[in-house]
């Protein structure tokens, strides 16, 4: 999901959740030894994915830093609005360390953050701190979700479609409402 824009339509959260489900059956059947300690092997599942997010997001970040040159040069057409970049480097240079975190989180977002961060020239160093806070919270906190609330509520398993159905709109419920927000302002705004 993090890296290019090949993954946006993943359920990042979902899947990190089933993985936390099944995290001892992932880590004894992927690694040649058996660690014998549940903890163990969260920790081992979660730095493993973390580590993939990481490089997934940087990878992300030096592409938007290595085309943003080129959008910053263009001109505006129908799909493109150089304005939206200037927007986009104001907020960045604000709370872009609270953006790379909290887009984690919020699907879609996390896929496109790391690139807008790379476009508009985010300090990389600020960046890659930010980068690996953030993808450590994210995943500790849906892997750790699942393990433990499987552990409490073992018939978890047998509901793996509906979770991943409820995890997506839970997940998606906050853009939802943004966007019927912002419709009803544009309204209300063209109104008066």
């Amino acid at each position: 999901e993090t890296g290019l824009f090949a993954g946006f339509f993943l359920p990042g959260d979902s899947l990190l959740f089933v993985a936390g489900i099944y995290s001892d059956d992932l880590v004894n059947n992927a690694l040649p030894f058996q660690s014998g300690s549940t903890i163990i092997n969260l920790f081992i599942l979660g730095t493993l994915i973390a580590l993939a997010g990481i490089v997934g997001n940087t990878v992300g970040y030096w592409f938007g830093r290595k085309s943003g040159p080129f959008l910053f040069e263009r001109k505006d057409s129908l799909l493109f609005k150089k304005k939206y970049l200037y927007q986009a480097k104001d907020f960045y240079d604000k709370n872009g360390g609270f953006a790379v975190i909290v887009a984690r989180f919020v699907p879609f977002i996390r896929t496109f953050a790391p690139i807008v961060a790379g476009i508009v020239e985010m300090d990389k160093k600020k960046y890659f701190f930010y980068n690996v806070v953030g993808c450590f919270a994210w995943v500790i906190t849906m892997v750790c979700a699942g393990y433990f609330l499987n552990k409490a509520f073992p018939i978890l398993q047998t509901k793996l479609e509906l979770i991943v159905i409820v995890i997506v709109l839970v997940s998606t419920l906050p853009i939802i409402y943004k966007m019927i927000q912002a419709k009803r302002e544009k309204k209300k705004n063209a109104g008066n």
